[in-house]
């Protein structure tokens, strides 16, 4: 123990709560100025381990497939359209054009 008591000891707090966690920052600093001790602490709720329980419960293989289905699938997609067959443009019309019956008759 120290011999100096909790009186000459300059401290400073931070509170903060958010949805589920509370966090306590406490900075604390000798009389003398020799030491400092900044301590944080979290407390979530419901607990870590019920945190914890919840991802286990969770299928990570499933997880996993989507991730991957939704990181390949746009380049699964261009070797898809890069495969398709090449498409020939359409065939140009000619100026000079066979007249059809229609035209004769006028």
């Amino acid at each position: 123990m120290s011999p100096h008591s909790n009186r000459d000891i300059d401290t400073t707090r931070a509170s903060a709560q958010l949805p589920g966690l509370n966090i306590d920052i406490v900075h604390s600093q000798s009389p003398g100025g020799e030491s400092e001790h900044i301590t944080i602490t979290l407390q979530a709720v419901p607990s870590f381990e019920a945190f914890g329980r919840a991802l286990e419960a969770a299928n990570p293989f499933a997880f996993w497939t989507q991730a991957m289905r939704l990181a390949w699938l746009p380049w699964l997609e261009a070797a898809r359209i890069a495969m398709l067959p090449p498409r020939l443009p359409a065939p140009r019309s000619s100026a000079k054009a066979v007249p059809s019956a229609s035209d004769q008759r006028d």
